[in-house]
């Protein structure tokens, strides 16, 4: 069976395969709107403000011991490196700025993998994968996750994702110093 509207014919089938992606269209953006919502949200940022996705993204400060904060599951987390003792920190935050205070969360190790950057002067950084372990543990829950690797001894912007398990469930976060 064929319709005529507009000087086209529309036949059954594609008049349904048109219902059917505007129907699934309507459930991606839905999808996609719902992932900025969450505990994380910053309380400055203004939803329904007029403007593209990004008015539904925030930025955070520096964290409490001067690392880039960012985003880990759903909780707040600071990315610090400590050159010298060729080190990395997470720190579990309970906020986003250098006010924030630790919180202490369910984890047994969380796992840094560092895209390669370059130092100042150019040399290389190969990327690294660095186990980070429980530092302050008290009664199964740690705020500080601590792991060493010779490539942080080279003083560069570090970039990467933390991955790991958190009160039981797996977490990810990306960062960039």
């Amino acid at each position: 069976m064929a319709v005529r509207a507009g000087g086209f014919e529309w036949s059954v089938s594609m008049r349904f395969s048109g219902w059917l992606l505007l129907v699934s269209l309507s459930f991606v953006l839905a999808g996609c709107a719902d992932k900025k919502a969450g505990p994380t949200k910053s309380a400055g940022t203004k939803s329904g403000s007029k403007g593209s996705a990004k008015a539904e993204e925030h930025n955070h400060g520096k964290g409490p011991s001067g690392g880039v904060v960012f985003d880990l599951g759903k909780y707040h987390a600071e990315f610090t490196a400590d050159h010298a003792a060729k080190e990395c920190a997470v720190n579990f935050i309970a906020g986003e700025d250098h006010n924030a205070k630790p919180l202490f969360v369910g984890a047994t190790e969380l796992t840094v993998s560092t895209k390669e950057t370059k130092t100042a002067d150019g040399k290389v950084v190969a990327p690294m994968t660095i186990k980070l372990l429980p530092k302050d543990a008290k009664d199964g829950k740690a705020s500080k996750f601590v792991g060493t690797d010779a490539g942080l001894g080279n003083v560069a912007e570090f970039a990467g994702t933390v991955l790991g398990e958190v009160d039981g469930k797996p977490a990810k976060g990306e960062f960039k110093e």
